[in-house]
């Protein structure tokens, strides 16, 4: 243990996309053996923690600090491979947060991966993302945010998915997948518009045209339940329960991957989605499109760009009550892009950023917009295989038809050891 070392750092980055980009920065410096371990102290600078416009006279701005020990077990055979990870961060704000009794935020992270192979036609993989935090990036499952806010407490969302792959034949293969997603929000308000349990069943037949090229026809059904049993809105003095929200979805889609070269890629589906809000007696059918697009590209050693887009229905922390009726989910899409660079052999840069337009279904909010931006730049600079100083900027914008537009700017500089 004599290699760690501890450091001086920052705020966790803006969005997944940051995450995975500092997970890999600290990756295992070490990969014959099957664990690493890593610790970070940041200094950090956030002018908007609340996420409230800039306007509305609550903008509270604050230093702080992050500390960040991490755990990585990885480990596999020809058959099987593993992986488990934790992550736990303490972040210690200034000025305190509002809805906080202290001055700190605690986060969790806990990832686990199984792949195995039964036989050379055969094979499943199961995997789990588990974590209880406050910031909007860590709480989403997907491309999609539902609520674009820091949220103080212990807020959970667990992840979970299963697929099985088969080669039927040298040119037909098929997948059956499950996917899991369960919310449980610590404020009360929160809770009850978003707490829910999405159970999403994927199922694709695939045609090898080429060993570059093959085709995908899809179906997805999607099962969301808003399970908090609390009341959105009120007709009246009549309580409408959360579960007026659940809906049933079927989409079915037809698509292609490609390899151009072995380090370029690309991947598209395309199709249309009908959802049904079958306790909701006031709302009726709907049907959007569907897609989702990537390309990535490897220009470089350990250099690599990668753009994607989506299409898709997302639940949403807006209720709009009015009438008979209220907001239901929203139709999104969603622009996303990352630019990993090796700038140097020992300094490192990524650029990362996405945006997402919301365009809400029913009640007071229908077809108005929120469009969401995130973006962050991050710089290490690897003084050996197990201590890097990283220095980064994060920004977050909101600009909405719906009244509560902000701007938030957060910078953090700081060092990490890996062993």
């Amino acid at each position: 243990m004599k290699n760690i070392v501890a450091s001086v750092g920052l705020v966790a980055l803006g969005a997944s996309g940051f995450q995975n980009a500092q997970a890999q920065s600290m990756s295992n410096p070490d990969s014959s053996k099957p664990w690493s371990v890593a610790l970070s102290l940041r200094g950090f600078y956030d002018d908007n923690v609340n996420s409230v416009p800039s306007n509305s006279g609550l903008v509270t701005e604050s230093f702080g600090y992050d500390v960040s020990p991490s755990l990585k077990l990885a480990w596999s055979t020809p058959q099987t491979s593993y992986s488990l990870g934790y992550t736990y961060a303490m972040k210690y704000y200034e000025n305190r947060p509002a809805l906080r009794a202290d001055k700190t935020d605690n986060t969790h992270s806990l990832e686990g991966n199984l792949e195995h192979r039964f036989t050379e036609r055969l094979s499943a993989e199961v995997s789990d993302s588990f974590v209880i935090g406050q910031e909007p990036d860590m709480l989403r499952a997907g491309n999609a945010f539902d609520t674009f806010q820091r949220v103080s407490g212990n807020n959970i969302r667990n992840f979970g998915r299963a697929k099985v792959t088969t080669q039927l034949s040298s040119t037909l293969g098929a997948t059956v997948g499950y996917d899991n997603a369960y919310f449980n929000y610590d404020d009360q308000y929160l809770s009850s518009i978003l707490d829910r349990v999405d159970q999403t069943v994927p199922i694709e037949a695939l045609v090898q045209l080429s060993p570059e090229t093959r085709l995908i026809t899809g179906y997805r059904f999607r099962a969301s339940d808003y399970n908090s049993g609390l009341p959105i809105a009120f007709s009246g003095l009549t309580p409408i329960i959360s579960d007026v929200r659940n809906s049933h979805s079927h989409t079915g889609y037809l698509g292609v991957d490609h390899n151009f070269t072995p380090d370029f890629t690309a991947s598209l589906r395309g199709g249309a989605e009908y959802s049904d809000y079958y306790n909701d007696p006031s709302s009726s059918t709907e049907v959007s499109p569907y897609a989702q697009a990537s390309v990535r590209y490897t220009y470089a050693q350990e250099s690599s760009i990668e753009v994607g887009v989506t299409y898709d229905r997302t639940a949403t922390d807006l209720v709009g009550f009015q009438g008979a009726g209220f907001t239901m989910d929203a139709q999104s899409l969603v622009v996303y892009g990352s630019v990993t660079h090796r700038i140097t052999s020992k300094i490192y840069g990524s650029l990362l950023g996405q945006i997402q337009n919301s365009d809400y279904n029913g009640g007071l909010y229908n077809n108005k917009t929120d469009t969401f931006f995130v973006a962050g730049l991050n710089l290490e600079y690897r003084i050996n295989q197990h201590l890097s100083a990283n220095a980064g900027y994060n920004l977050d914008r909101l600009d909405s038809d719906t009244g509560r537009s902000f701007t938030r700017n957060r910078v953090y500089l700081g060092v990490t050891a890996r062993y």
